[in-house]
């Protein structure tokens, strides 16, 4: 079953002042580790996620994008303590894609199903980087952290659905690998004291992972 992944990062003693600066060192760590170098767009949410968003901004893929001290300049002009900033960001992972999506030219046998055929591709997804005011939602930063990563569905990291063949298995364990090297990195860019991966459900990725790998060897 496919799951929401998400990295919390917490600062000790943050002021509001500060979360601009920490906000752009997370996005500025994509462009070393599989993602861009610019924000693709800007919104800020007042109070809670129910409140329409006072600022929205689209910057655009590739050099139309904004650098991400740029975009966070642009989104905390308007700076409250209720407010959350969001941010996003592209990131490249191994994808299987199915027949449907695959010219047949390039088409493969699925270990497991010789009527299905697919391939690995290296795919764009957009990632949100949410940083929180301290009021923002009754104080939400207390449990996604200061600044949020959300990932998106973590299909790439298992790609449960599939009967995964050696050159699978190596895709799989390169989006972990690159997810690893992420956090990790954001981690030390942002100088957050605190850091949780974490998912939707409650499931850890590292023992879905494991119990993928080993039922596929």
């Amino acid at each position: 079953m496919s799951d929401a992944l998400y990295l919390s990062l917490w600062y000790p003693n943050l002021r509001l002042a500060e979360l601009g600066a920490k906000a752009a060192a997370v996005l500025g760590t994509f462009a070393a580790h599989g993602g861009e170098a610019r924000v693709y767009a800007a919104t800020v949410w007042p109070v809670s996620w129910s409140e329409s968003p006072v600022f929205q901004r689209v910057y655009g893929r590739g050099q139309r994008g904004a650098e991400p001290a740029q975009a966070v300049a642009d989104a905390m002009e308007l700076l409250h303590e209720d407010y959350a900033y969001e941010f996003q960001i592209g990131w490249s992972l191994w994808t299987l894609e199915t027949a449907s999506e695959t010219p047949p030219h390039e088409r493969g046998p699925v270990r497991g199903d010789p009527g299905a055929a697919a391939r690995w591709a290296r795919e764009e997804r957009l990632v949100r980087v949410t940083a929180f005011g301290p009021l923002f939602d009754e104080g939400a930063y207390e449990q996604d952290g200061h600044i949020r990563v959300d990932f998106g569905a973590d299909g790439p990291f298992l790609e449960e659905g599939a009967d995964l063949d050696q050159v699978g298995a190596r895709h799989v364990e390169e989006n972990v690998r690159q997810l690893v090297e992420l956090t990790t990195a954001v981690e030390k860019a942002s100088g957050a004291t605190a850091r949780l991966l974490w998912s939707e459900l409650g499931e850890s990725l590292a023992e879905r992972l494991a119990a993928r790998l080993s039922k596929g060897n």
